[in-house]
């Protein structure tokens, strides 16, 4: 290598002037033979003049095999291409950019067309270079590096500046080496609790159709003489008052009676005490609402059908939400689990326009098959024995957000030199930024 003369000698230092992060400006510490850089000044080279957007008429017309990219991820197919090889995408705008557990970089490999909701990177330093990249932006904190209020942006120029550790290449090898093989076993995890997960749904279902078809208490009705004839089919408005809420949202909340919404039905039993916004008596006349008393079940009526539970201290309900009051005909929790069972139903009996909906008339008209009261108990009884046992299954599976974290503890620990890997007596960081900036000269 010829000798370098003195102006190049000044322009490097220049150069890594503008890609080393100041020290005040550094997120933390790391290894003594890392160096902390500015993105585009150091690891990776900005492609974006490589993207292009096509609005969804112009790809129906165009339709093809290449993949078509967005902000998180494929959104589409091309019929031609602007990049074909490995790159690194990272969303501009409508990215989960604050969410811990969620991606908002991505790698794509070969022919594809990327649209102006992602910016695309290239790392100076190779494959590994690039899965090194994609793993940190994922576990970037973004704060202070994107702004907007309804939809999130992360401009080319913040995106430059956003401060990335450096190690030598041989840490970055052993790095995505370390990360990929732990994030395979905790994928190999995850698959196997999310197959208990759908496989407790599907038990669940099996077992309310069991229940409201007879089959659940037929050795019930064996050993006690009742014969599955005596069921009747009715609908639930023949069984008990549906109620409907008030016209709207009361303009004041300064009394003591919960107003209950979607977020407060938590379980079997309405929360009340989660309830933040609480009415006077004349809160309450005011949008025309009625008090619910206590044992009636409340259900969703929009978007979110089979959501029921039981009211155990009065309440005024919103106007997503009915409720059917406590009645000698039929036994409360059995019209509960009766509701969450109609789900199906519901959803395909509503009507929609910019959100599913029931109205009263089509709440009233739910069908049910109605036993005696004893056998509706017997029926619940057996049915949260049941489903208890089931939610205990579920419960030792339901370790997937706990997974996705350890992902992001893992990457976290990665980009600090804390996996074990690093050789503090191997290269300089330094020395592979200076060939890399050498190179760009």
């Amino acid at each position: 290598m010829m000798k370098a003369t003195k102006n190049e000698k000044l322009l490097l230092e220049k150069l890594l002037e503008k890609a080393l992060v100041k020290e005040e400006d550094r997120p933390y510490k790391v290894p003594l033979n890392w160096v902390w850089t500015k993105l585009t000044s150091g690891f990776a080279k900005c492609l974006d003049n490589f993207r292009e957007p096509i609005n969804a008429t112009e790809r129906a017309n165009r339709e093809g095999d290449i993949p078509y990219y967005g902000a998180t991820g494929q959104v589409g197919w091309i019929d031609d291409y602007l990049t074909d090889e490995q790159l690194v995408l990272v969303g501009e705008d409508g990215a989960p950019f604050f969410d811990l557990i969620k991606n908002k970089a991505y790698i794509i490999e070969g022919k594809a067309w990327v649209n102006n909701h992602a910016h695309i990177l290239k790392s100076f330093y190779g494959t590994n270079g690039n899965k090194y990249l994609m793993y940190y932006l994922n576990t970037f904190d973004y704060r202070g590096y994107v702004n907007g209020t309804t939809r999130l942006k992360l401009t080319q120029s913040s995106m430059n500046c956003i401060p990335i550790p450096l190690p030598p290449l041989a840490e970055q090898l052993r790095i995505v080496v370390v990360i990929e093989s732990l994030f395979k076993k905790l994928d190999s995890a995850k698959q196997l609790a999310q197959d208990a997960i759908d496989s407790f749904e599907s038990r669940k279902a099996s077992i309310m159709h069991k229940a409201f078809t007879g089959e659940l208490t037929a050795k019930w009705r064996k050993e006690n003489g009742v014969s599955l004839d005596e069921w009747e089919k009715t609908i639930i408005g023949n069984l008990c008052d549906c109620v409907v809420p008030g016209r709207d949202k009361p303009k004041s909340f300064t009394g003591t009676i919960p107003w209950i919404t979607t977020p407060n039905i938590e379980g079997d039993y309405i929360c009340t005490s989660s309830a933040k916004l609480l009415l006077t008596i004349e809160e309450v006349n005011e949008v025309r609402a009625k008090i619910i008393p206590i044992g009636s079940v409340i259900m969703s009526c929009v978007g979110r059908f089979g959501l029921s539970a039981i009211v155990e201290n009065e309440c005024v309900i919103n106007q997503q939400l009915h409720a059917f009051l406590q009645s000698n005909l039929i036994v409360n929790k059995f019209l509960m689990y009766n509701i969450r069972y109609l789900k199906d139903y519901m959803s395909n009996k509503s009507t929609s326009t910019t959100i599913a909906y029931l109205n009263k008339t089509a709440c009233n008209s739910l069908p049910i098959n109605l036993p005696s009261l004893i056998e509706q108990s017997e029926i619940v009884r057996i049915l949260e024995y049941t489903l208890e046992n089931e939610q205990r299954a579920k419960e030792l599976c339901d370790v997937i957000q706990k997974i996705d974290f350890i992902k992001k503890v893992i990457l976290a620990r990665a980009f600090r030199g804390e996996l074990g890997t690093n050789d503090s007596q191997g290269e300089s960081a330094m020395e592979l930024l200076k060939e890399v900036l050498i190179e760009k000269m």
